[in-house]
């Protein structure tokens, strides 16, 4: 149990019946009136950031989470396939956790939250950016391909279709920002 004194950004509370972590806190002492503390706390499965007042001095549960950095290895029926890359142990997350999963190649590093008494996974997040190569594009028009501004559609080796400036070409690794799905810049 801990006490909202014990409040600090990026911890992690049971609060009505799910995880939320704290995002951001404020102590407030009115001049009349109990002190109290304002809150915005994200759901940690469905990422929703909500805003709570707590009485100051009130308990909460305090939940223990664990990042663990997990190895993608394959799909199948029952989902997504990770071993951790201390353990060796295997894990499998279904597609609904992963967000942008289609920019996920093998061989890519995910960090997954787990809960650690039930050691349930939580979430699991990709890197920010991500390097895959096109393997279907397009080719720019003479005289359009200097622009950065004008886009065409390019298929990558992961299959995952994203807006690319018209100077990439076939065979060419890029830079991808999995938050969302934009081209980022040309790697090779």
């Amino acid at each position: 149990m801990a006490s909202t004194a014990d409040f600090r950004n990026g911890m992690c509370i049971m609060f009505k019946d799910d995880i939320y972590t704290i995002v951001h806190f404020l102590h407030v002492k009115p001049g009349k009136g109990p002190a109290f503390v304002r809150t915005k706390l994200k759901n940690v499965k469905t990422g929703r950031v909500i805003e709570n007042t707590f009485n100051s001095g009130v308990k909460v549960d305090e939940v223990r989470v664990e990042r663990r950095q997990y190895q993608y290895l394959y799909k199948d029926d029952m989902g997504f396939n990770f071993m951790n890359t201390e353990t060796f142990e295997q894990i499998s997350i279904p597609e609904t956790m992963i967000e942008n999963n289609d920019l996920m190649k093998e061989g890519q590093i995910v960090e997954i939250q787990f809960h650690a008494e039930t050691e349930t996974p939580l979430t699991a997040e990709m890197p920010s950016f991500v390097e895959l190569q096109i393997t279907q594009t397009i080719e720019g028009e003479k005289g359009n391909t200097a622009s950065s501004t004008a886009l065409k559609p390019a298929t990558l080796e992961t299959g995952a279709e994203i807006m690319v400036p018209m100077f990439i070409g076939e065979g060419e690794v890029i830079k991808v920002d999995t938050r969302d799905r934009s081209y980022s810049e040309r790697v090779k």
